[in-house]
């Protein structure tokens, strides 16, 4: 007579246990905590300083560009060379009709103009492309950019060269809202691009950020120091 089998022993079950949860979330907190070192570190390789503005790559170079000031004079911007050669210069890409973005954008430059020593504002200045050459006028202009106060110049480019100066930017602008030839209002890149003395794009600010004179003031100081 054959002996009964034992029956076979049921293997323990071999799965892993289940993890914590709170081991799921220290390992969350880790990888965000990873992510953010990465974020930080990659800005730094872009420039070691903790700019308020967002900042270019070292050594891109801004592109010069040529028109008519609100003087009715011809004006060319050589960044780091000739007659700029030594001036850091703020440009931004607006027009005179616009109701809030353009008036804030030059109201808050000029603040931080006007919160430097003399010798600084001498090292300063202040450019505004018009994007409407239409309407731009060299005599409205000078009306507009002298109501903010010295220091700024309002340059006028007719088409298609604005285009072009505007690609050189990566600004972007379209006539909207159109009512008319002389009835219109035009959206636009918002941002005002930092130069140096040295002809280089440091940095660029949004217009949201114009009204935190003391950090903007932060940024141009050292950009000035720098140069």
């Amino acid at each position: 007579m054959t002996a009964p089998t034992p029956p076979e022993s049921t293997p323990a079950d071999s799965s892993p246990a289940a993890r914590p949860w709170y081991a799921s979330a220290l390992l969350a907190v880790a990888a965000v905590t990873l992510l953010l070192l990465a974020a930080w570190g990659y800005a730094r390789l872009r420039s070691p300083y903790p700019y308020y503005g967002t900042s270019y790559p070292a050594g891109t170079a801004a592109r010069p560009f040529s028109g008519t000031d609100q003087r009715g004079q011809p004006f060319t911007f050589t960044p780091g060379a000739g007659a700029d050669a030594g001036q850091v210069t703020a440009v931004f890409f607006g027009f005179t009709h616009c109701p809030n973005i353009c008036p804030l954008s030059l109201t808050y430059l000029n603040r931080v103009r006007g919160a430097l020593t003399p010798e600084q504002q001498a090292r300063f200045q202040i450019v505004l492309v018009s994007v409407d050459p239409d309407r731009d006028t060299p005599e409205r202009l000078n009306e507009y950019v002298s109501f903010f106060g010295k220091g700024s110049t309002g340059v006028r480019i007719p088409e298609p060269a604005l285009a072009a100066v505007a690609r050189d930017y990566g600004v972007g602008y379209q006539k909207a809202d159109v009512k008319g030839p002389d009835d219109y209002q035009i959206n636009h890149t918002t941002a005002t691009y930092l130069i140096s003395a040295s002809g280089d794009l440091v940095l660029v600010w949004d217009y949201t950020q114009l009204t935190d004179v003391r950090r903007v003031q932060a940024d141009l100081e050292h950009v000035l120091e720098a140069s």
